[in-house]
């Protein structure tokens, strides 16, 4: 049949000629797998986890720095030491909290916990076990299924597409603890306290070394240097969360195609940009539809099996989805109603049972 456009209404696709060639779309997942399994295999702890951790360390490493350049009263080191602590925080919270939410920075079960309440509480004024439970259960568990894994909790549609793009991220800093209290509901009361004692102590600390160490005269100028550094690249954030997801095919729950078709048709990849690679990491960049397909593993092994994963989904006729940060600007700009504010249409693969 002839392929229709997946943002049309009741967008029909046609299913990957290699599912009636090459085998069905488990033994697809399955050969893939394995072809990765042999890389991670035979790769060392330090391409596996320590590139990744050292990345982290280092920003931890320039915290001091940032902290005691706010200290100046000339513009350049002052404004330094905003964009220190801005890229740091948003390694930390970001980039560290997506692997720790995915243990991908250590082997072990235990030490993942520990760092996911690390990153995703104290770092991130957030919830560790509904961040996990919504992106790891949830947005990988149903990519690109309407109701579940949709991307749709990103949409604000009361806001017109210049204040959501632009603006309305300034707020996230904000935003994201009053979400995290909300969502604390649904937890055991004792998992809720301990979120609530480590989000005040990674805000107030946060605020006591701006005081203390950087020398601000005022509460207000604190939270204000706070809300600054915390939503430096809270652009780039939203935008990224959005651009990979919406505007690609999207599923019903009850006819959504098999693992290695849901992910190729419903992930995109962005290119490659140093700034948003060592804040975000590869995984949430340039390795898109590596991390939805193998979300186990760190940004840099990603990035490894990134020519294998890319080869092998052409090869088999898969869709490997990329563009670039601008063009996918512009689309959310022009098609912003049809994206982010009317219900996404639904997709359907001819042939699929």
């Amino acid at each position: 049949r002839e392929q229709k456009q997946p943002n049309a209404p009741n967008g029909v696709l046609q299913p990957p000629r290699s599912t009636g060639q090459g085998g069905t779309p488990e033994t697809l997942m399955a050969e893939l797998s394995e072809l990765v399994r042999e890389v991670v295999k035979s790769s060392s702890w330090w391409e596996r986890h320590g590139v990744d951790v050292c990345i982290i360390a280092l920003s931890f490493l320039l915290l001091p720095a940032g902290f005691l350049c706010l200290q100046s009263a000339r513009a350049l080191p002052f404004l330094a030491g905003i964009v220190i602590l801005g890229v740091v925080h948003h390694t930390l919270t970001v980039k560290g909290s997506h692997l720790a939410s995915h243990n991908a920075l250590t082997e072990s079960k235990s030490w993942g916990k520990v760092w996911a309440i690390f990153f995703i509480e104290l770092c991130s004024a957030f919830t560790a076990e509904q961040a996990t439970y919504n992106h790891v259960k949830i947005h990988h568990g149903y990519t690109n299924v309407i109701g579940l894994g949709d991307s749709s909790t990103w949409k604000l549609p009361f806001l017109n597409r210049y204040v959501y793009m632009f603006i309305a991220p300034l707020a996230v800093p904000v935003i994201t603890p009053l979400v995290a209290l909300d969502l604390l509901r649904n937890v055991k009361l004792k998992t809720a306290l301990r979120t609530i004692c480590f989000m005040l102590l990674g805000l107030y600390s946060h605020y006591w070394i701006l005081l203390h160490v950087s020398g601000f005269q005022s509460a207000w100028s604190a939270l204000l240097c706070m809300l600054v550094t915390r939503s430096l690249l809270a652009h780039p954030y939203i935008h990224v969360n959005i651009f990979q997801h919406i505007g690609l095919p999207m599923f019903a729950a009850d006819r959504k195609p098999k693992r290695i078709q849901l992910m190729s048709l419903g992930v995109l990849n962005l290119p490659r940009n140093a700034l948003l690679d060592w804040s975000f990491g590869h995984s949430l960049i340039s390795c898109h539809v590596e991390h939805h397909l193998f979300p186990g593993l760190s940004d840099n092994m990603c990035l490894k099996i990134k020519p294998i994963v890319s080869q092998y989904l052409r090869k088999k006729q898969l869709p490997y989805n990329e563009d670039s940060y601008a063009s996918r600007l512009r689309l959310f700009l022009q098609k912003y109603e049809e994206l982010m504010v009317h219900a996404p249409p639904i997709t359907e693969l001819v042939g699929i049972q």
